[in-house]
């Protein structure tokens, strides 16, 4: 939960933004990296898998649309997230 608040506080847009791409696009990142070590340790873990890939599809989409919309955003949310290289 600590982590959450902590990544939604550095993504956030305004005061009380919870949702808006830049910061959704993070709490997936976050979650997607949680999800990779896990399956690194169990690799039968199908169905993890198949939430890891769904989540990066999500993620990816809305890359898309930020870099679509404001292209100076998405630069800035891939550059802290390290995303691009």
């Amino acid at each position: 939960m600590e982590a959450k608040a902590k990544t939604i506080e550095q993504f956030k847009l305004h005061t009380n933004d919870t949702g808006s791409a830049d910061v959704q696009i993070a709490l997936l990142t976050e979650r997607i990296n949680h999800l990779t070590e896990h399956l690194q340790t169990n690799k039968k873990d199908h169905s993890s898998r198949r939430g890891l890939l769904m989540m990066v599809g999500q993620r990816r989409r809305l890359l898309d649309y930020l870099q679509s919309t404001d292209r100076k955003r998405y630069q800035t949310v891939t550059k802290k997230l390290k995303l691009r290289h």
